[in-house]
């Protein structure tokens, strides 16, 4: 596997990685404003230390390396098929990793829209897993991606990725479409049973519900305990509802 940058034409095999990484290699030789296409980052520092380990973590996506300090706790995602919010969600394993064999990442031009909105192009080109599929050829996508950044801390609070896959053919495209789909279900089905744990993790045991309430007979000596069976209730309800969506889904992505 190779990653490549377009405008250095540098070429880095994986086999030769010793001490810094490959992406390391290639973005530390390259001038930030080269990258920037002649606007001068005049944002904050931490601006342009972030694009910079954006750029790096496209080139390793096919190694699943992710920097998660650059986006914001809360940071939302959004392409045509999926979106979320939380960078935990960043760790998962990546579609291109069950979707494609050798994969390359170039990375084509970087801009910095303003001070806080950072486009960066590039093209994810690898061979479809599918038999059928690899009939087509290469699948060759052209990503472009727009963060938008808090110029304060530099990280990023809204990430969208946008599609062209018109260099592929229409068999590689129809096969994108259809494991890309069924990665967003699958995905989505993660995305219910997260909250459902969320929601339990915020409602204390049945042990620790049971709350001791005075004798209504007007005893003060007496008490006894009633347990607070409505967030048992809620919790139910909310896997019953994180079930069904997770169904749905998947009917609609097959039939």
């Amino acid at each position: 596997m190779a990653v490549t940058n377009d405008q250095s034409k540098t070429k880095v095999s994986s086999n030769s990685r010793v001490g810094k990484s490959e992406a390391d290699e290639i973005v530390d030789g390259m001038e930030f404003g080269e990258l920037c296409n002649e606007f001068e980052c005049k944002s904050s520092p931490l601006v342009e230390s972030t694009a910079r380990q954006l750029v790096r973590d496209i080139l390793e996506l096919r190694e699943g390396n992710r920097a998660l300090g650059t986006f914001a706790v809360s940071v939302k995602y959004k392409d045509p098929v999926r979106s979320f919010t939380g960078r935990e969600k960043y760790k998962r394993p990546l579609w291109i990793t069950d979707a494609l064999d050798n994969p390359k990442v170039t990375v084509q031009e970087m801009m910095m829209q303003s001070t806080s909105v950072l486009n960066i192009k590039w093209t994810l080109k690898g061979k479809p897993k599918s038999i059928l599929a690899s009939i087509g050829g290469d699948l060759i996508i052209k990503v472009t991606s727009k963060f938008t950044l808090n110029q304060i801390s530099g990280q990023v609070i809204e990430h969208e990725e946008s599609w062209d896959l018109s260099a592929s053919s229409p068999i590689a495209q129809a096969y994108f479409w259809s494991s890309r789909r069924l990665y967003a279900t699958k995905e989505a089905g993660k995305d219910a049973v997260d909250s459902v744990k969320e929601l339990g993790s915020k409602v204390s045991s049945p042990k620790e519900n049971i709350e001791i309430y005075p004798d209504p007979s007007g005893d003060p000596t007496k008490f006894f305990q009633r347990d607070d069976s409505y967030q048992r209730d809620l919790y139910q309800i909310a896997l019953f509802l994180a079930l069904i969506y997770f169904v749905v889904q998947y009917l609609r992505n097959t039939l």
